[in-house]
């Protein structure tokens, strides 16, 4: 019993010795479930930075490294959707509240500026972080009204495309 209490005390230690953490892992994806079909696409090149003392962090996600399912997709995507040649990638800055030194998977907010599509609006987006074995993995699944971010649907695709997405983000933070 000693030897866990020590054990957890040496891990708490290293979470809170170690103030910043950079991402080691990350997964984005959305979904968009319309009449005609769905569209999921998925992107591991986000990067993020969290600071663990003053619980700010930061994220971008390079809009053209999502990947679907058909190669056509992914082109009306990136050229008539997201105009990513203007607009490249998707930010977040804000802080994380209700993260702290306990054990398990602990229920958090991050509240902050998120833009897409050069636009940008205050969010606040429910979620999960778990410090395991000196990283943090950090969870959140959230809903984006294509309207709010000033993305337009062509009106001979209004089937195709959901006007809300499903937002999932993923990542496993180590010390900086």
């Amino acid at each position: 019993m000693k030897i866990l209490l020590c054990f957890s005390a040496l891990m708490f230690y290293g979470v809170s010795s170690a103030q910043k953490f950079t991402t080691e892992k990350s997964k984005v994806t959305f979904f968009s479930s319309a009449a005609i079909e769905d569209i999921t696409a998925e992107n591991s090149k986000a990067a993020s930075i969290y600071n663990h003392e003053t619980s700010e962090v930061a994220f971008s996600i390079p809009i053209k490294e999502f990947e679907f399912e058909k190669s056509l997709m992914k082109e009306h995507f990136n050229e008539k959707y997201m105009d990513t040649e203007k607009y490249p990638k998707a930010t977040f800055q804000g802080k994380f509240s209700g993260f702290g030194s306990g054990t398990g998977v602990q229920s958090v907010q991050a509240k902050g500026k998120l833009t897409i599509h050069g636009i940008t609006r205050e969010v606040d987006i429910p979620g999960t972080m778990e410090s395991v074995d000196g990283k943090i993995n950090a969870k959140a699944m959230f809903k984006i009204k294509l309207e709010d971010y000033k993305i337009k649907i062509p009106q001979l695709l209004w089937q195709n495309i959901a006007e809300e997405v499903e937002v999932t983000v993923e990542f496993t933070y180590k010390p900086l």
